[in-house]
């Protein structure tokens, strides 16, 4: 596997150019953004640098379309929804357009790195002035000053899979972070358009992930969590004797108090080795999130996992000896092509069996350009939403048992947020990501707590600082 090739320091000093050129340009005028994302973590944090390379050529950030000099949308293709969601959005800033010619609205992300959608945004978008997809994140700067230079319609979803180091971020206030470790997958799930608009795997060199986490922990941050399609496979493109445990253990080292989590994991590249550096490193939260989709060794073969339900249930088996404390969740597809009754009667035991703190359920989405999305497929939308609504029904009676099994118990909580209700002001998260609303006197976001579990519910613990 080819070792991932870092973009120039030419070719990004060419970018740097840019941004000085657009802020000497608009200095007196402090124009405003709006941006809004769709879709995963990743997303979120390709947004950050976006908004970092925004603000250091001089705009301003606005949560109000309708302040804004330049709208964009950082899009999701994972999900039919999504997408939905995203043109429904960008229609809605037709009248906007009409009212403010000057408006620049942007898109960028997942959903624009497919040629359909392109030539659907082209056809049916004539508002739309920016467009680039995954690839050309890092050249933001050179494109959105072709737009500013008066031409119409610029668009670019082109370019290799590098990575660029050193752009500006610009982080949202408060207690969590993110911190990419690699782009890109390689498993090519036969549900997934992932590996076709985020490319293949590019893993960061070490030093520069233990850099930019010094940085998080030096400004604050107090929960990092390392973002990958799949982490279990970092390194693996890396000229190094270096896998994701060896990487947890380096960035356990790193001074400070925090917490480190990390998503998404994939069941075939889960190993001991990790279970081993989750149980010994103090920082790193005892949670694992490992989606197992199917329990039916049929689907999960059509779907192209590369493990079987049994593997997976050992994988759980080892994780829970080594941190009996662990909380666990899963993603999950109902109705996927082909899902006999009995395939999913063997999803729903093996949820009733292993006893998730949490599950993300989806009925299938196809996606066109995916193998399934040609799959052939017998059960109607009736039964699939049956059988949606019976693990809705099994994981809510799981997870009602194991709340209430927190009454009265004293946890470490990091306050994160405010509430909505008057008696437990903040909320804050257990070390295994469960969500708790807190009272208390001197409560600030950021802060590590002593709380005494008062009350459960399905959804949320109540605690009172000690």
């Amino acid at each position: 596997m080819p070792t991932p090739v870092t973009i120039s320091e030419n070719e990004l000093r060419e970018q740097f150019t840019y941004i000085d050129a657009i802020a000497g340009s608009i200095r007196d005028k402090r124009p405003r953004a709006y941006t809004h994302t769709f879709g995963c973590q990743q997303n979120e944090a390709d947004t950050e640098r976006i908004r970092g390379m925004l603000h250091q050529m001089g705009y301003e950030m606005t949560d109000n379309t309708e302040d804004a000099d330049l709208v964009l949308f950082n899009t999701c293709a994972v999900r039919e929804h999504a997408e939905d969601r995203a043109f429904g959005n960008v229609g809605a800033l037709r009248q906007l357009k009409k009212r403010r010619p000057e408006v620049i609205i942007a898109l960028c992300g997942c959903m624009v790195q497919q040629d359909k959608n392109v030539e659907k945004i082209k056809k049916s978008y004539p508002y739309v002035s920016l467009l680039f997809g995954t690839h050309a994140l890092w050249r933001f700067p050179s494109l959105l000053y072709r737009v500013l230079s008066g031409e119409k319609r610029v668009f670019d979803i082109g370019g290799t899979d590098d990575i660029a180091e050193g752009l500006p971020v610009l982080r949202g206030q408060g207690a969590k972070a993110w911190l990419s470790i690699m782009y890109g997958c390689n498993n090519f799930c036969t549900y997934c358009i992932v590996p076709y608009v985020r490319g293949r795997e590019r893993s960061r060199r070490p030093e520069e992930i233990e850099a930019e986490l010094r940085e998080l922990v030096a400004a604050g941050y107090k929960e990092i969590t390392l973002l990958g399609q799949n982490v279990n496979s970092y390194g693996k493109d890396l000229a190094l004797d270096l896998d994701f445990s060896d990487l947890l253990r380096r960035l356990n080292a790193v001074p400070g108090d925090f917490w480190l989590r990390f998503m998404t994991s994939h069941p075939k590249d889960a190993s001991p080795r990790l279970f081993d550096a989750m149980a010994e490193c103090d920082k790193v939260a005892k949670q694992l999130h490992l989606p197992f989709q199917s329990g039916s060794d049929t689907i999960l073969h059509r779907m192209n996992r590369g493990y079987t339900a049994g593997e997976y249930r050992a994988l759980i088996a080892d994780a829970r000896a080594k941190m009996p404390a662990i909380t666990l969740s899963s993603d999950i597809i109902v109705g996927f092509p082909g899902e006999t009754e009995a395939d999913f009667e063997q999803t729903l035991a093996l949820v009733e069996q292993t006893e998730f703190d949490l599950l993300f359920t989806f009925l299938y989405s196809p996606r066109s350009g995916t193998p399934a999305a040609s799959y052939e497929d017998d059960a109607t939308p009736a039964e699939k939403q049956a059988r949606f609504e019976r693990l809705l029904r099994a994981q809510d009676a799981i997870v009602e048992r194991k709340q209430a099994a927190y009454q009265g118990k004293r946890l470490r909580l990091l306050v994160d947020g405010m509430a909505k209700g008057p008696d437990y002001p903040f909320t804050a998260r257990t070390e295994g990501n469960l969500l708790v609303c807190v009272r208390g006197e001197g409560l600030q976001i950021g802060d590590f707590i002593e709380a005494e579990i008062e009350k459960t519910t399905l959804r949320c613990l109540f605690a009172r600082k000690l």
